[in-house]
């Protein structure tokens, strides 16, 4: 019991940290806890992605599929404060203005957006709302639940396989180390929803199948990206991952899609 309830505290750190979602005030807070509270950062890409496909789903019911994916795109940048998405924008900053680790490091920490990460949101963004609007609502729904908690089981990957590359930062203290215990609870609260998808048939297999090697390779070749030019990763590299990921997945998804209806 005690066991279970230290877990629940965890889940709900990691809320806190990810999320807006305020959480009660009987869950407390110690410092250590955020080291091992990213075993539940799938869990919590979950949520949001539960939060986004109700969203969706409501506003279809009244409006066309490009106004509800809109509006359960902004739901879900409210709810994680577009936190993931600034990632993204700092460190094509970084390594596009960059050449040195030092150089890279310093513009990453500036709160600034240039143009590389001006780009990277709109190209980024532009890719979502495209994809998701062109599905059907069943598998545009289903592919909410399915590409938040895997994107970001793609980002927890980097926790566990590679070092921090600040002193200090946002992420440090969730991201200072990874026991391959906790990266099986990670896979498995992302497992979870994809067999449910697939079993249930709301996903086709070879979608599935498609998306998760697709953010295996993007996790990697960011990995590689990320140790060769500043020796590992950043707060800022892990949002990147996730949302870069992210995109992949909707390709796959909408790819299979369009291959299903041409056969």
């Amino acid at each position: 019991m005690a066991w279970l309830i230290q877990q629940v505290r965890l889940f709900f750190i990691a809320l806190q940290f990810f999320t807006r979602v305020p959480i009660p005030r009987w869950i407390g807070f110690e410092p250590a806890w955020l080291q091992h509270a990213s075993r539940y950062f799938p869990l919590v890409g979950l949520c949001v992605g539960i939060v986004a496909a109700l969203v969706y789903g409501a506003a279809a019911w009244i409006w066309p599929a490009p106004v509800a994916v809109l509006l359960s795109t902004a739901a879900s940048l409210y709810l994680t404060g577009a936190f993931h998405e600034d990632g993204l924008a700092d460190m094509c900053d970084g390594f596009g203005g960059g050449y040195t680790r030092e150089k890279i490091m310093d513009i990453m920490k500036d709160s600034r957006i240039g143009s590389y990460g001006a780009v990277a949101l709109v190209i980024t963004l532009g890719l979502k709302l495209t994809m998701l609007s062109l599905l059907a609502p069943g598998p545009a729904i289903a592919v909410l639940l399915l590409a938040h908690p895997l994107s970001r089981l793609a980002a927890v990957s980097l926790i566990l396989s590679a070092s921090y590359a600040r002193d200090a930062g946002k992420a440090k203290p969730m991201a200072q180390e990874m026991r391959p215990g906790e990266f099986v609870i990670a896979t498995v609260c992302t497992a979870i929803p994809a067999l449910v998808l697939g079993a249930f048939h709301y996903l086709a297999w070879t979608a599935i199948a498609a998306a998760v090697g697709s953010s295996v390779l993007v996790a990697w070749w960011l990995r590689d990206l990320f140790m060769r030019r500043i020796g590992g990763y950043t707060g800022d590299c892990l949002g990147a991952v996730q949302q870069i990921s992210e995109v992949a997945i909707y390709l796959c998804v909408l790819g299979a899609a369009s291959h299903a209806a041409l056969a």
